[in-house]
């Protein structure tokens, strides 16, 4: 055990933000931390770092661990180059580098008494350097700064030049570099391209320490952790696998959970039912029965009933108007930024229903040629144009087409008057904005409250040829999940830029990798794009077989016939049970008042004919109920 977290409790006033967090992770675990927006991740990772109290319990970490910590937002200052600070991260290497150089020339000045102790010190420190790597620090730090996405022109670019992704990439960068036992790594692919989150998974999958991850990216996450701690609702619990496998198995779990409270709730119902049905006997025997259940039903441990998911994101789109089978058809496209060729020779078509995912290395232009299929930019060379009816529904990454000065509601309204006020709060409920929520100024909003305010007009839209920018920045895994069941039902057609590659994999059939000098496609999502792009092979069409004729819908209807014939037999026992146990307590009373007459009381024989005729009535009576309970168990 590296880090054990102990009966962690948080609350910022009176609402409460988890309470008894319990979990640890071993010296080597790729653990990921997982909970909608909100539920207190990043909140916990600075309880873990010191940079918050915790209400409750605390933070156990092992002897002499060390933890790096990247955060999502970068606050500190750099007065270093991008090299520098690198160099920072090794400084430790440095200074014994430079303490070895010392020793050498100590050696050629130094007398035969004193060149042994400098020696057996000189052979130390080096067995030293060499264990810390010294030899090869300069290409590690070169192979993390290539890997993060940095070109060599840049490394001695000051970072206070940077933009606030760029730093954050250093910070990353510096934090690997110093390879602390436990990593916290705070949304680290946030501002990254798909090939450096490629080359982060390879690096992290191998990382000799701890691992700790928040992130919102479910391919990065089934690429690295081989466990999952989920925050929902407060509490916290761990799961085996990568995301996928505690995907599923949250499902199962939350299925499972749900059935034994629907299970026992019924069982509550039916034994109440019991109960109620023995007092209304009204016989000593049937009462004693419905106390006895009672008195279990009383000792039943009663479950709560499963906390539901939080609300979630509900809509569809559709197109309003059927395009033609010609989209978009884009030839020999160019653009330059300050004499900078950012792409030339962009070919391609698309064709009514596809479903197109634009992928590339930041900067090789893949916003910019949707910016000019909007018209927002006009490109250098080339032409694109658009098919028969094709309506474009655009989504820009940026929020730019949102008036920052308008309310949430203004904004709707503005952009479709013809909506009541009715049509349009409903509308901004199902994106999760009601009550007075909905007259927030737009400037106001999260990056993540803007996306969804993005989302309510483009399907609104109904448009027939959707070109979205990034949409699932700032959205949690459940909105994501949500976005892409809407997408995948569509029935217009897409063109999209993401670098959620499991976004990618669920929406894309086709995939467009763009360069300085043009796009190359391939059929199929992004794991159909890795195996060809790995192995350009043709591949083989096999017709795909008949499905079997199977004797299983008989076998299935000749099972319902007989469930039903069988209910419906202890339907008619149960009445006739119940008849029967009518009768025999009305002849027990009868019997008891006979008994009581005075012309009786004296005549032995009568008494005793009486008495043996209730007796076997009685007898009868208790089996009637115990075989009434079971039909009502069954």
């Amino acid at each position: 055990m590296i880090l054990s977290c102990q009966n962690i409790s948080k609350a910022f006033g009176e609402d409460s933000l988890f309470q008894q967090v319990s979990f640890h992770l071993e010296e080597k675990e790729k653990c990921a931390l997982v909970g909608v927006n909100g539920a207190g991740k990043s909140t916990l990772f600075k309880i873990i770092m010191k940079e918050l109290s915790a209400d409750e319990g605390q933070v156990v970490i092992a002897n002499n661990a060390k933890i790096g910590y990247l955060a999502q937002h970068q606050t500190a200052s750099f007065s270093h180059t991008i090299y520098e600070e690198m160099l920072e991260a090794k400084k430790d290497v440095i200074e014994l580098s430079e303490r070895i150089r010392e020793l050498e020339l100590k050696m050629n000045e130094s007398n035969q008494k004193d060149l042994d102790q400098i020696l057996a010190t000189y052979t130390r420190l080096n067995h030293q350097f060499e264990q810390m790597n010294g030899y090869a620090y300069k290409s590690e730090i070169t192979g993390v700064l290539t890997g993060l996405g940095f070109l060599e022109e840049d490394y001695n670019t000051p970072i206070i030049k940077l933009s606030g992704g760029q730093k954050t990439r250093v910070v990353l960068g510096k934090l690997l570099l110093q390879k602390p036992d436990v990593l916290l790594l705070d949304e680290p692919t946030n501002h990254l391209d798909v090939a450096a989150i490629a080359w982060l998974e390879t690096y992290l999958a191998s990382y000799p320490g701890a691992v700790f991850i928040i992130s919102h990216d479910r391919y990065f996450l089934n690429k690295i952790v081989s466990s999952v701690i989920e925050l929902d609702h407060g509490k916290c619990r761990k799961f085996t696998g990568n995301y996928s496998q505690y995907a599923t198995k949250r499902a199962q779990i939350r299925e499972i959970e749900m059935k034994q409270y629907m299970n026992q709730q019924r069982e509550i119902k039916h034994q109440e039912e019991v109960i109620t049905k023995l007092r209304s006997f009204n016989r000593e025997k049937s009462i004693k029965r419905a106390e006895s259940r009672e008195k279990l039903l009383n000792k039943m441990d009663v479950l709560d009933k499963p906390i539901m998911k939080d609300a979630k994101m509900r809509f569809s789109l559709e197109p309003s108007i059927l395009s033609g089978e010609d989209v978009l058809s884009v030839k020999e496209l160019k653009k330059s930024f300050a004499e900078k060729d950012i792409f030339s020779n962009v070919s391609f078509e698309i064709k009514r229903g596809d479903r197109v995912a634009l992928i590339g290395a930041n900067g090789t232009g893949k916003t910019t040629i949707l910016k000019i299929l909007n018209k927002k930019l006009h490109q250098d060379e080339g032409s694109f144009l658009l098919g028969s009816q094709v309506e474009i529904g655009y989504y820009d990454q940026e929020h730019q087409t949102l008036d920052l000065d308008k309310t949430i509601f203004d904004e709707i309204s503005d952009t479709y008057p013809e909506l009541t006020n009715t049509q349009i709060r409903n509308t901004l409920a199902a994106f999760l904005f009601t009550q007075d929520d909905v007259f927030a100024p737009i400037c106001t909003l999260s990056g993540g409250e803007k996306g969804r305010v993005s989302l309510a007009k483009l399907m609104l839209s109904h448009s027939n040829f959707l070109v979205l920018d990034e949409p699932t920045n700032h959205l949690d895994i459940d909105s994501k999940e949500i976005l892409e069941e809407a997408l995948k039902h569509y029935t217009g057609t897409l063109l999209f830029v993401s670098h959620d590659r499991y976004f990618i994999n669920q929406v894309a059939t086709r995939v467009l990798e763009l360069s300085a000098n043009g796009v190359t496609e391939y059929l199929g999502n992004y794991d159909s794009y890795l195996e060809k792009k790995a192995a350009p092979v043709e591949e083989a069409l096999t017709p795909s077989s008949a499905p079997k004729e199977t004797s299983q819908g008989k076998t299935d209807w000749k099972k319902s016939k007989e469930e039903q014939a069988k209910k419906r037999k202890q339907e008619r026992e149960l009445k006739d049970i119940e008849e029967k146990i009518q009768f025999a307590e009305e002849r027990i009373t009868t019997l008891d008042e006979t008994m009581a007459l005075p012309e009786n009381a004296t005549n032995t024989a009568k008494l005793m004919e009486l008495n043996k005729e209730k007796e076997e009535l009685e007898e009868n009576l208790t089996n009637y109920y115990q075989r009434w309970e079971e039909l009502m168990e069954e």
